[in-house]
């Protein structure tokens, strides 16, 4: 088939086409320009400023092949208000605040963030270059780099400080967010006014008293960091898949020769020096040493130090989640501490264990209040329970549930016989609702806190109260038992007692509440006071001056780990 050219179309792309590159190409940033006379640098640095800017705003960023601002438009926007001057030099000399911000991005760890982010590499190859070489240091072209990157990373950093990283979206940065361009611009001239750095940083931070207390102790993890890279072993393997075992046991075999526990040789271990190596680890640990492949132990294998500095990142970041002022009295639950405060005007009023929600059935993180509380509950045994563990035994028994003392019941809310259904109709659900009537063997206890959430779960008592000895408790179908529900109801209720004012009355108190209890009456109790609660999850925290970590027991901090600091 023969196609005629159109020439006047073929024009209309070169026109079109010289268009699109005239427009996304300005003249490429000066790698070089000697300034023999000092006078004259700030002069020339503001021209190239102007230039480089100009430049990055049309390449996404870039500087060169080694530089990237990474808010290029917030600190174009700056320079332009600043007629492009520099800020952190003078005439070939450093201002004592590039100083200052040098030191602290060098020392970024202790902060909870990663050097890298702020230019440290090139920064440092620069300053060097600066410092020591008088040729270099008549360079225009260097200093406007300096300058450029030390705003980036000014504004990089306050940002990482105030909002943190693991919301990008949190806060819209661009040209037209005139909140945004003033939190920025107004910090960076605040501290060029003021030059009160450490003051101005530590003021855009949570006030919590527990993010401070998690600082406090980073310097002290620092000092015995064990920096090495170790290898990750993948676990489980695919079973019957004999290349994914190899490749498991060569990959184990590294990681043990890596903690000086095995010698690493192209030939494979054979059971028994696998055994003795794993053992020889677990004596390094501190641990039982029975030289078996577990879950637990490839998971202490995975867990460097270099790990653990990114939950420590990770939990600075998810204060700075939190409402900037917390209320002067709520409930705190830690899912990975198992346990739950009751914080009142920053002190600890009340510590419990808790039983939280298994993996599959993981507790929620949400923000709420108590609205009531239930002595002598009942308990509605959640959909997700009948569906995966009643239905396919009451297929084969439909005598199951009143074994389990339970009783099912219509949209009436009357009793139904479980032998007068048909239960091989069902396979995802049943349209009746599955109860255990009040007492002391119900699964929720002798009491019960209810919040409004879309979860459908609650704080709550067990008749299981021999699981909290357990060390590791998430153990629930997501709700949270409380050990010391008692004290907490008695804590609601004082507080409840301590807001009354005249004409208003109240009817209950922890008199009430021990005698319905001790008459195994059913009452639902109206919190007049709501306390907030806040579920969290948080896996380090600071104590003491060091760091607690916690198991990550639901994998929320892998998947940040994984989407946030990947190349940390």
């Amino acid at each position: 088939m023969h196609y005629t050219r159109n020439p006047y179309l073929q024009v209309t792309i070169i026109i079109v086409c010289l268009f699109i590159i005239s427009c996304n190409s300005s003249d490429a940033p000066k790698d070089k320009e000697i300034v023999a006379d000092p006078k004259q640098m700030d002069k020339k640095a503001s021209e190239n400023i102007r230039a480089v800017l100009e430049f990055a705003l049309g390449n996404d960023g870039k500087v060169d092949d080694s530089i990237r601002l990474h808010l290029a438009t917030i600190t174009s926007d700056f320079y332009a208000a600043e007629e492009y001057q520099p800020v952190w030099s003078s005439k070939e000399n450093w201002q004592p605040l590039a100083d200052t911000l040098f030191q602290f991005i060098t020392n970024a760890e202790q902060n909870g963030l990663f050097p890298k982010d702020y230019h440290l590499k090139n920064l440092k190859a620069l300053k060097n270059k600066l410092d020591t070489d008088s040729l270099k240091r008549m360079d225009a072209a260097l200093w406007t780099r300096a300058d450029l990157m030390f705003t980036d990373a000014f504004m990089r950093i306050i940002k990482d400080l105030k909002h943190g990283r693991l919301n990008p979206d949190s806060i819209t940065i661009n040209k037209d967010s005139l909140k945004v361009n003033e939190f920025f611009i107004n910090n960076l001239n605040t501290l060029l006014d003021k030059k009160q750095f450490t003051g101005l940083l530590n003021s855009l931070q949570p006030t919590n008293k527990g993010y401070w207390e998690l600082k406090n102790g980073i310097k002290r993890f620092l000092d015995s960091m064990d920096r090495r890279t170790y290898t990750y072993v993948t676990y489980p393997y695919k079973k019957g898949d004999a290349k994914d075992s190899l490749f498991f046991i060569k990959t184990l075999q590294k990681r043990l020769n890596e903690s000086g526990a095995i010698s690493f040789t192209n030939k494979l271990p054979d059971s028994t020096e696998l055994n003795n190596a794993i053992q020889k680890y677990q004596k390094q640990k501190g641990i039982k040493a029975d030289g078996k492949i577990s879950s637990a132990i490839i998971k202490m294998m995975n867990t460097s130090d270099a790990e653990r500095f990114k939950r420590i990142a990770i939990t600075l970041d998810r204060y700075k989640q939190l409402p900037e002022k917390m209320p002067e009295k709520y409930i705190w639950v830690n899912l990975p501490g198992y346990y739950l405060w009751v914080i009142d005007h920053d002190t600890i009023a009340l510590e419990s264990k808790v039983i939280c929600g298994k993996p599959d059935t993981r507790t929620p993180l949400l923000n709420s209040e108590i609205t009531d509380m239930v002595t002598y509950p009942t308990w509605t045994v959640p959909t997700s329970i009948i569906a995966k563990q009643y239905l396919p035994k009451l297929k084969s028994n439909p005598g199951y549930l009143a074994k389990l003392g339970l009783r099912l019941v219509n949209n009436k809310g009357e009793t139904i016989d479980a032998g007068s259904v048909n239960w091989s109709k069902y396979s995802k659900g049943i349209p009746y609702k599955v109860m255990q009537n009040s007492g002391d063997n119900n699964a929720l206890g002798i009491f019960k806190f209810n919040f409004n959430n879309p979860y459908a779960v609650y704080l709550h008592d067990t008749n299981q109260r021999y699981l909290f000895k357990n060390a590791s408790r998430a153990l629930s179908h997501g709700c949270v038992r409380v050990q010391e529900w008692e004290q907490l109801a008695f804590y609601i209720a004082r507080n409840d007692s301590m807001s009354i004012t005249n004409p208003e009355t109240l009817n209950y108190n922890t008199d009430s509440i021990k005698n319905w209890i001790a008459g195994k009456e059913r009452h639902r109790i109206d919190v007049k006071n709501r306390i907030p609660i806040y579920i969290r999850y948080f896996s380090c925290e600071g104590k003491e001056g060091k760091i607690k970590f916690y198991d990550d027991i639901y994998g929320e901090d892998k998947v940040l780990r994984e989407k946030y600091f990947a190349d940390k």
